[in-house]
């Protein structure tokens, strides 16, 4: 079989050209969603003391967490969409769905609709997260592949740090408004970009790898152009398909026996590290912060705003270190590549949430708080270095055109289940054991991550997209357990 790389100038092109300033002005665009999913996530965090309607318990709980609930439905509807009609036009879509869901929730006239909305931005951000990367991975060059698809992690946290900067400005600027209009606004708020978006979004191009996979071979031809790569001839565009559909197949039954042991294993892989990313515990101080950080660094006698407010700008800080800690990692993870960079992150959370325990536990008075925020802020810039963007970057990569999407999703889907339980059970185990005793669980929650990355998780860095497929399938036929982990996935 003729090796992707030499046997077609497309996916040669495709694979070393250099990015240019439209790169990654188009994949700032692509991971719009993933501003609007740090953002439309967390802003519910500065939002819920004020939210006017007695939620408790697991209610509460769905209020945070039920966003990633209609995020793992967006997940597992959007990534098959996208393999039918193509990645631009669910992205598209994804941002209309968006504005709709912020909108309703800064109107909603009761708990039912405010519910209803949070599940339907994450319908959006579900399907978001499962294309984005993808798309990405699809025109990326192979050598900066994992910075490109990083920006998906790094626009999360922009859009956390956002809605916190915007909850901060209106709670501290308008407090006797707080309970009225001031909560509704922070919700709200996410319409307009997600409006920009749903404009901007329709000059994108096509994937190319996923025009070459469709036999819309004109369009290969505009879209090359638009990504800056010249003009490309029928014969070019012929070789790139015919590389495509010997890799992966060209008719249904051959797209079905893509999926393949190697990519089921990969699946598995890329499945269980979305997992462990997300019940380590990285989006309790993120999405909780203000709740759970609020009387402990504003004091017990405070009022209900200042309380709020001391809170934010707590988890402000938190989240301008996440910003800062993953452009470490958007630099790093073509250099170190994503096991080792992995493996350093979870180690690093490991050693900090044990830190942030000790203070909780422990310690009183101002070396309590300084504790507190050593260990919450270098838990989360290990995982902004090592783990956050890592998950993002395997989701867009590992697997083949022809199936890219609907991989994607499911593993998508998994990373937003996981996240949903984590932040649904978090108030009931908290009040179990306490905010130290969970943070210790963490740690130990990191360990076994470690476990698994050093075990199952293969360097990727610097391949082309069709050889990484390879690269699973070699070692799944090293594997002793291959029919095990067939029939686990």
């Amino acid at each position: 079989m003729a090796q992707p790389g030499t046997a077609s100038n497309v996916l040669r092109t495709l694979d070393d050209r250099a990015p240019t300033s439209f790169y990654w002005q188009l994949t700032l665009l692509a991971t719009l969603g993933g501003f609007l999913f740090g953002y439309d996530t967390s802003n519910i965090g500065s939002a819920l003391n004020f939210v006017p309607y007695g939620l408790h318990g697991l209610a509460m709980g769905y209020l945070v967490s039920g966003a990633s609930l209609g995020a793992a439905a967006g997940a597992i509807l959007g990534g098959p969409a996208s393999d039918r009609f193509g990645r631009k036009v669910l992205l598209i879509v994804d941002a209309g769905i968006y504005a709709v869901g912020a909108v309703l929730s800064a109107v909603t006239p009761d708990a039912g609709v405010l519910l209803f909305a949070r599940t339907l931005i994450g319908l959006a951000i579900g399907a978001d997260s499962a294309i984005a990367t993808a798309y990405i991975a699809e025109y990326a060059p192979k050598n900066r592949r994992g910075s490109l698809t990083m920006l998906q992690q790094w626009m999360i946290t922009v859009g956390i740090l956002v809605a916190y900067i915007i909850a901060l400005i209106i709670f501290a600027s308008f407090p006797a408004s707080a309970a009225s209009v001031g909560w509704r606004l922070v919700l709200g708020l996410g319409a307009v970009p997600a409006l920009v978006g749903l404009a901007l979004r329709t000059r994108m191009p096509e994937s190319p790898r996923w025009l070459l996979r469709h036999g819309k071979y004109d369009q290969v031809r505009d879209a090359m152009k638009t990504l800056g790569a010249g003009d490309v001839s029928d014969d070019d565009i012929h070789r790139a398909a015919e590389v495509i559909e010997r890799v992966e197949g060209g008719s249904k039954e051959q797209r079905r026996r893509a999926w393949t042991p190697g990519v089921l294993r990969a699946l598995a892989v890329v499945s269980v590290f979305f997992i462990f990313q997300q019940i380590t515990g990285i989006n309790v101080p993120l999405y909780y912060g203000p709740h759970l950080l609020g009387p402990i660094f504003a004091g017990g006698h405070a009022s209900l705003v200042d309380t709020t407010v001391a809170g934010v700008e707590v988890t402000a800080i938190m989240t301008s270190v996440n910003v800062a800690s993953t452009y470490l990692g958007f630099r790093w993870i073509d250099k170190f590549g994503r096991r080792w960079l992995a493996i350093g992150g979870y180690t690093g959370m490991i050693v900090f949430a044990l830190v942030a325990a000790l203070g909780l536990a422990l310690l009183s008075g101002d070396a309590r708080l300084v504790v507190i925020m050593i260990g919450l802020d270098f838990f989360i810039a290990s995982f902004a270095i090592g783990v956050g963007g890592t998950g993002w970057t395997l989701q867009g990569e590992v697997f083949p055109t022809a199936v890219r999407g609907q991989a994607a999703a499911f593993c998508a889907m998994i990373d937003w289940l996981a996240n949903f339980a984590l932040i649904e059970v978090f108030p009931v185990w908290q009040n179990a054991i306490s905010l130290a005793g969970v943070m210790v669980c963490f740690a130990g929650l990191c360990l076994a991550a470690i476990a698994f990355v050093y075990w199952f998780l293969p360097e990727t860095k610097g391949l082309p997209v069709e050889e990484i497929v390879r690269l699973f399938e070699r070692q799944q036929a090293k594997a002793p357990a291959a029919p095990a982990i067939r029939r686990t996935v």
